[in-house]
């Protein structure tokens, strides 16, 4: 049930919540593909103004708006969305997308050293390829403590850029609805609507999946820079930063990366240009440590040269806990991703999906005593999260030969006393939740009359007023909402304006710099800096004319 369970959980507005500026078209832009290669047919050697390591949820609006202006090299790893045809529509999530791994597919699935199973895009376009679909705007106590040199209104400019292009307005599914009433019910108040902002209350928010399921990922965003300057190799690993010692310190002068192949190309920036990580917080930090950036003793260890020792690359990785109850329901329901948000004011996050599992059961007694007879259940997975967790860990190279192989990384959830006393708030908040009116029809009834859930793997304690009981039950349903984040965290690591500390020419814009994950689901956010970092480059170098 758990590799499943992971398939499924993976604008502006006036005071009146009237919309403004949402996409309109549904249809899929592939206008993009003119400007992606495999690695194989790119040059040994070139050059470039930009080189983007990642074409990422931010990778990509990053690409775009550099593009404007200067030549660009995204470097990705994985392949490029038509490769992978599930993961175009929102049926896709309800397939095998993560469940399989065989080296080639967009997610690369691995095990924290928590034991947690968890997932890495690897596909252009990146996660926003492979979630949810979930579009909500950060909170205020982001931008407050992120670190980051904001000027809002780029940011805002920034956001609307995106959802001008791939955000939509989808209609409730019937199981939304439902989850919405609830929640309400349970006094996750007020009622704010639809909206994209942040707001605690109940809402439903934008998608980037349209109405006729369509996803409409990050990686459509590349059509809006100008083709002509950008160039996107995929299947291409890069394995190292270049750096060289010039009077003004050591800079990123290009990278080394590999080819499906196995061929080794050199890609370099021109003066004035930049390398820029957007690798993810797993990708980023390794290559970091990997080009001889980061702590001292997992340098050494691994026989890499130190070039800037930073003891916090790789340090402050943290990850959202989720816990969840999964509900069979007694009629048959339709699939539906997350359309709606319940926001505390403790950031906790209830959000719900919908789906149907196939399940075979044998047939004894038929003309065929080995065959099977398919059963299909209708189920809905009711979710809390949290925000900043205060639990922490950190990520190591096992490997400095190869940059396929993954980091180790620990996230120690629930280290602090706090995150385990958040999860139980929540995970009673759902409690209270069954209890409404809203959810009465969704229980069965025995022959004896008796009504109540049917629950597909852990039930919530009976007495959820008992802490043991219900710390017992966060501790051992404890998974990941796929939103960790850190190891490159502004003011450790990167500066306010994300360059690299003790380094020219490099930066990192990616979830590795957020000391908390950003609103309910982060790919809003992560979109909006990839144009707002671009955007900030831009005028930057205007000012130096």
């Amino acid at each position: 049930m758990g590799a499943w369970l992971l398939i499924v959980l993976s604008f502006i507005f006036h005071h009146q919540f009237e919309v403004l500026g949402l996409a309109t078209s549904s249809d899929h832009d592939f206008s993009y593909m003119n400007s992606v290669y495999n690695a194989t047919d790119l040059p040994i050697r070139d050059e470039y103004d930009y080189i983007i390591v990642g074409g990422g949820t931010a990778g990509c609006p990053l690409a775009a708006t550099l593009s404007a202006n200067y030549s660009v090299l995204v470097v990705e790893r994985g392949s490029a969305p038509s490769s992978y045809p599930m993961v175009l529509t929102a049926d896709g999530i309800f397939g095998n997308l993560l469940q399989e791994d065989d080296g080639k597919t967009p997610a690369q699935r691995f095990t924290s050293e928590d034991g947690v199973a968890n997932v890495r895009g690897r596909i252009l376009g990146g996660t926003s390829m492979i979630n949810g679909g979930f579009f909500s705007r950060a909170d205020d106590q982001f931008y407050n403590e992120s670190g980051i040199n904001w000027d809002m209104d780029t940011a805002e400019e920034a956001y609307q850029w995106v959802e001008d292009t791939i955000v939509f307005h989808l209609n409730l599914s019937a199981w939304q609805s439902t989850f919405k009433d609830g929640l309400l019910e349970a006094g996750v108040t007020p009622d704010n609507g639809f909206t994209l902002q942040h707001l605690v209350g109940t809402k439903s928010s934008g998608s980037i999946f349209d109405n006729e399921g369509k996803r409409h990922g990050a990686v459509e965003l590349l059509n809006r820079g100008v083709l002509e300057n950008l160039k996107v190799a995929v299947e291409a690993w890069v394995e190292r930063i270049i750096f060289s010692s010039k009077a003004s310190g050591v800079s990123a002068s290009g990278v080394k990366y590999s080819d499906s192949q196995g061929k080794t190309h050199t890609a370099l920036v021109r003066d004035g240009g930049e390398v820029i990580l957007s690798a993810g917080a797993i990708g980023s930090p390794q290559l970091l440590l990997l080009s001889g950036v980061g702590p001292f003793a997992n340098l050494s260890s691994q026989g890499i040269s130190v070039v800037l020792e930073n003891p916090d690359v790789g340090n402050h990785m943290a990850d959202n806990p989720r816990n969840n109850v999964n509900i069979v329901v007694p009629f048959g329901l339709d699939p539906s991703i997350p359309q709606v948000a319940g926001i505390t004011n403790e950031f906790n996050y209830l959000e719900s999906s919908s789906s149907i599992i196939p399940f075979s059961f044998p047939q004894p007694f038929s003309l065929f005593p080995n065959g099977t007879s398919p059963l299909e259940l209708s189920v809905v997975f009711i979710v809390d999260k949290f925000a900043g967790p205060l639990s922490s860990g950190s990520l190591w190279l096992v490997s400095s030969a190869d940059v396929k192989v993954s980091p180790a990384v620990r996230f120690n959830y629930f280290e602090d006393p706090e995150d385990l006393a958040r999860c139980v708030r929540g995970m009673r908040l759902v409690g209270d939740m069954l209890k409404t009116s809203s959810m009465q029809g969704f229980k069965f009834e025995d022959l004896e009359g008796a009504e109540g859930f049917k629950f597909l793997g852990p039930a919530l304690p009976i007495n959820q007023s008992d802490d043991a009981s219900m710390e017992e039950f966060c501790r051992s349903t404890v998974t990941t909402i796929w939103h960790y984040h850190g190891g490159c965290l502004v003011g450790k690591v990167v500066n306010g304006d994300l360059k690299v500390v003790g380094t020219n020419s490099l930066r990192v814009v990616d979830s590795s710099i957020f000391n908390s994950s950003p609103g309910t689901n982060p790919q809003a956010t992560l979109m909006m800096i990839g144009r707002y970092i671009g955007l900030r480059i831009l005028q930057e170098r205007e000012a130096a004319k």
